[in-house]
């Protein structure tokens, strides 16, 4: 994204200086007057306002004021032209306690930056808008969220949006990419069209690979198959790729990628075309491509190059299964060279370049230990993927245009998976995991699933941390894990328990704190009294202990035992246990292990 701040007093240089750690704000500014104009003060330029946007205007998709609302009016009042063209423009008090989205609330995502600034920074969206007020779906805006592009006059869609606010019905007809939208609140209040149903015109938009409506989203789902002669020129397969979708009326916007055979690897016009549109291009051996069957195979081709098809065939194998062959092979021949096109739509959307995967630790609990990077991170993702327990309990968080995705709690495989294929659709996708998510959490599943993706389709990823139980477990008892301490989990469904064991006697060597995840449940009832029973052979039996359970819920509970008297018949997967070494105490009820200080 290409941002600026600018801020319009001294008082702003500190929140300047945050927002240049986000991914919304390039360059900052201070207004200035002319005798310090072209200052440099900790990378923060000083300008006039109106001559910093006689520059940038043109060129920036984000402006954010800090300051008055008013005087930011002012500033930006000559410079405005059209909704569809302006950049967005947030302003934000110098408290950092209000952010107002000013302009741009849809076509530039303004309002969804406004939410993710007002959750990192702790403050306050105060907006204006019909949509958010009522819940409305941002009919103009909303397809930036699901990957999609949007086509069509902007007036068509103020009238559409115009249409909303005076809470007429609102119609949809879709013929590809994702649905999940539909099951949002905003967007159940969104009436759908059947393919075979008849419209109204002035009350539809349309969500499909086709250009012939007033107001279109298109997925991206196409994937044009390229064969052509060598070094035919880039500007040769464009035109006859233009044309061809013209013909067909299909929309550029739809296109996911483009497919050939592997012996064009090299091909310098096909390379250039997938450079220009920033979009991938997937290439198949002859082997391959010879599988595929194909409706207008050729025997001149078959013996040139070993394969029967590419168009055809690459671009039903680049779509994926269950793929359809839309628009059979057409040849364009120039003195210059030759191109064949062919286009197969794929069941599923593919823009991986947009797509997001926010791994989120939840906290242990109560909603209020979300941390502010979390919270950010949530307002930005679409999706909401996770246990239903801990999905409920972020949920007043969750606007009426996301889409919570639950699941069972022993299907994390399945999250991982559900949120990888959404981000390769172009989705931005929030993963929930309790607590700290790489500990013990869904991290490390779906970095490893991640893996096994090539580096050049895979999606953009971020593990955003969290407290964990543990840490909260401690902070609740006193400051038992102030020296050394080691967390070891007692479940053996993925470690084996010999090398489980293994980690309980080293950490009782090194004379660690030991914390102890998943300790007890119905069908594994007896690994904690052999970890017990491990910890009294190198460990006095009134070593202090902690049985923390439901920690950060409404249920929540602490009790303060030692290695002699803890209850095993009352610990379950809901309790946390921290096990004290040689020098920890318990004094009236603060658990401590001391780091040394008193000693020096």
């Amino acid at each position: 994204m290409k941002g600026i701040a600018i801020g319009l007093s001294n008082n702003s240089k500190e929140i300047l200086k945050r927002l240049k750690k986000t991914e919304f704000v390039k360059d900052i500014y201070i207004a200035g007057s002319s005798k310090d104009e072209g200052k440099v003060n900790e990378l923060i330029q000083v300008r006039k306002p109106k001559e910093i946007l006689l520059k940038k205007w043109p060129e920036i998709d984000l402006i954010i004021f800090i300051g008055s609302i008013a005087a930011s009016i002012r500033i930006i009042n000559s410079f405005l032209t059209s909704k569809d063209q302006d950049p967005g423009v947030i302003v934000i008090d110098n408290k950092c306690s209000k952010i107002v989205p000013l302009i741009g609330l849809h076509q530039t995502n303004t309002q969804n930056i406004a939410c993710q600034i007002a959750n990192l920074f702790g403050g306050e969206v105060i907006e204006t808008n019909n949509s958010s007020d009522q819940s409305f779906l941002n009919l103009d805006a909303f397809g930036n969220q699901w990957g999609w592009k949007r086509s069509g006059n902007i007036k068509d869609w103020s009238k559409l949006v115009i249409k909303q606010t005076k809470n007429e019905k609102i119609f949809c007809k879709q013929l590809s990419g994702n649905c999940l939208w539909k099951t949002s609140e905003s967007g159940e209040f969104i009436n759908q069209i059947s393919e075979n149903e008849t419209e109204k015109p002035d009350s539809t938009f349309h969500v499909s690979i086709f250009k012939n409506n007033e107001r279109n989203w298109h997925p991206p789902v196409l994937w044009v198959g390229i064969g052509c002669e060598r070094n035919t020129s880039k500007a040769l397969i464009s035109n006859s790729l233009n044309n061809f979708l013209e013909s067909a009326n299909i929309s550029t916007h739809s296109i996911a990628g483009y497919a050939s055979i592997d012996i064009k690897k090299d091909e310098k016009g096909i390379l250039e075309i997938s450079e220009e549109n920033n979009l991938p291009i997937k290439f198949f051996t002859k082997e391959d491509l010879s599988k595929i069957i194909v409706p207008n195979p050729s025997n001149i081709v078959l013996q040139e190059i070993g394969t029967p098809s590419v168009a055809e065939a690459s671009c039903l194998l680049a779509a994926g299964k269950k793929s359809k062959l839309l628009k059979e092979k057409r040849i364009f021949k120039y003195q210059s060279g030759a191109v064949t096109i062919a286009i197969a739509e794929s069941k599923n959307q593919y823009n991986p370049n947009h797509g997001e995967i926010h791994i989120i630790g939840s906290g242990p609990g109560d909603i209020s230990f979300l941390t502010n990077n979390a919270r950010k991170a949530l307002s930005r993702c679409t999706v909401w993927i996770g246990y239903k327990m801990y999905l409920d309990l972020i949920k007043p968080l969750k606007r009426s245009d996301q889409v919570l995705i639950e699941s069972k709690l022993t299907e994390e495989k399945e999250r991982c998976s559900k949120a990888i294929k959404l981000a390769e659709e172009g989705i931005k996708v929030a993963l929930i995991s309790s607590g700290e998510s790489g500990f013990y959490g869904m991290s490390g599943l779906l970095l490893e699933l991640l893996q096994k993706i090539k580096k050049e389709y895979r999606p953009y990823f971020e593990v955003h941390p969290g407290i964990s139980s543990i840490q909260l477990a401690a902070a609740l008892s006193g400051a038992p894990l102030m020296n050394d301490f080691c967390s070891i989990s007692l479940s053996d469904k993925l470690t084996p328990w010999s090398l489980i064991e293994k980690r309980i006697e080293g950490a009782l060597l090194g004379d660690f704190v030991i914390a102890l995840f998943n300790p007890q449940s119905i069908e594994r009832n007896w690994q904690l009294k052999s970890t017990i029973d491990l910890c009294l052979k190198s460990r006095k039996g009134n070593t202090p202990v902690l049985i923390a359970r439901q920690v950060g819920r409404e249920n929540q509970s602490k009790k303060f035992f030692t290695l002699n008297t803890i209850p095993i018949k009352e610990v379950d997967m809901l309790s946390i246990i921290i096990i004290g070494n040689s020098q920890s105490t318990l004094v009236d009820e603060i658990f401590l292990t001391p780091r040394g200080y008193l000693q020096n």
